[in-house]
């Protein structure tokens, strides 16, 4: 296996310099919530290696940090004739000699195992690859009119297995071999009826939209959401553990926070969640 840090190092060396105010994608926290904000729109934020890098960076800071409750995964999309979220992984990149086979779904699978909640902001179209980083969040909130499209087959390519997990499981078969098996676009109205999406609004909606999911997430006790997002990724892939669930549902009962919240209850007054 390659050293992580040196291939980080030759990509960064040997990526174009990119247009002011595009790059790696980038990272701010604020309280309990953090966002990841993709940072290529003249290239349709399409996605380099070092770009997959920085992300695995970002996922592991922010798994390291209590306080952070909330991930919310956005990109910029400013400039762009029509909104594209990601187009994918940057094809050239499959010719580079530091090519990683793996590096897209080790930062996919990374993604869904994060102990926060994450939020995607789906602001734009989506296309191959980051596809799967849509799947991977918890919860998503889309903009009207945008595509999801996964052209791997029409590229020569069998998709690797955690994706097309998520997209059975997310999708169900029937809309996973549509988007594999014709490479046809599914719209978001078609992914929103599956139960994909939270929330499909307007753009002049989205940001209230996207506010108050987030505002509803970060305000659950976060011990309880994180050990209840833990048990449910695990039913999802037939990992089902009884005795594990119980010792999670036992720990939640004993804690500070289970408390509180019955005292806030009684009391009629908004908790206050330490996650402890």
């Amino acid at each position: 296996m390659r050293n992580e840090a040196a291939t980080y190092k030759a990509e960064s060396m040997n990526a174009a310099q990119p247009p002011a105010g595009e790059g790696p994608p980038s990272l701010a926290v604020d309280g309990a919530v953090a966002t990841i904000r993709l940072r290529r729109p003249a290239q349709r934020n399409s996605l380099h290696g070092i770009d997959l890098h920085t992300l695995l960076r970002h996922f592991s800071q922010l798994d390291a940090d209590p306080a952070v409750r909330v991930v919310v995964l956005s990109a910029a999309t400013e400039g762009q004739p029509r909104p594209v979220f990601s187009a994918g992984y940057h094809v050239a990149g499959f010719d580079g000699g530091e090519h990683d086979p793996m590096l897209f779904e080790r930062a996919a699978d990374a993604l869904a195992r994060l102990r926060p909640i994450t939020v995607c902001a789906l602001r734009g179209s989506v296309y191959g690859g980051a596809t799967d980083l849509v799947l991977a969040c918890d919860l998503r909130v889309g903009l009207v009119g945008t595509e999801f499209r996964m052209p791997a087959a029409a590229l020569g390519l069998h998709y690797y297995p955690s994706g097309l997990r998520r997209y059975v499981s997310r999708l169900g078969l029937g809309l996973a071999q549509r988007a594999f098996l014709t490479a046809q676009a599914l719209t978001i109205e078609e992914l929103a009826a599956v139960g994909l999406f939270q929330r499909v609004t307007d753009p002049e909606g989205f940001d209230a939209a996207l506010a108050a999911l987030v505002d509803s997430v970060v305000n659950l006790a976060p011990l309880a959401a994180q050990l209840t997002k833990q048990s449910l990724n695990e039913l999802v892939a037939g990992c089902y553990d009884e005795p594990r669930m119980r010792e999670r549902e036992l720990r939640t009962t004993r804690s500070a926070d289970f408390a509180e919240g019955r005292a806030a209850f009684a009391q009629r007054r908004r908790p206050r969640f330490t996650g402890e």
